[in-house]
């Protein structure tokens, strides 16, 4: 079986506890799922959100990272500056959260982004 990041996914960088069951990343990652495109979750020792999700990225096959602290969510993408995420929201709102993951998954797949 093929390690997750030998597959291209989009890699959500953590630096705690992260779980696919956790009802506050369910949204997220449904959103993702929706669209069809795989996701793997790997442990990056950052304290920085921002810097996380562009280290996720960058480990990314797909090139699109995701980070969180709290309810604050970031989206970023291997070809931008690193300071200078995609998306950067706080979102308390699992509809929201879960057009979020779907837009993370529309970057790679290159088609319209549904609003936030």
């Amino acid at each position: 079986m093929a390690d997750d990041f030998e597959r291209p996914t989009i890699v959500i960088g953590v630096n705690c506890q992260f779980s696919s069951q956790d009802k506050q990343s369910k949204p997220l990652l449904n959103g993702i799922e929706e669209e069809q495109i795989p996701v793997a979750i790997k442990n990056i020792s950052i304290n920085d959100v921002v810097s996380r999700a562009y280290q996720a990225a960058l480990s990314s096959r797909l090139s699109v990272g995701i980070a969180c602290e709290g309810n604050r969510y970031v989206v970023h993408y291997r070809n931008l500056p690193e300071k200078k995420p995609l998306f950067d929201y706080v979102i308390d709102n699992d509809e929201k959260l879960r057009n979020l993951g779907a837009n993370a998954a529309r970057l790679v797949k290159g088609i319209p982004f549904k609003k936030l």
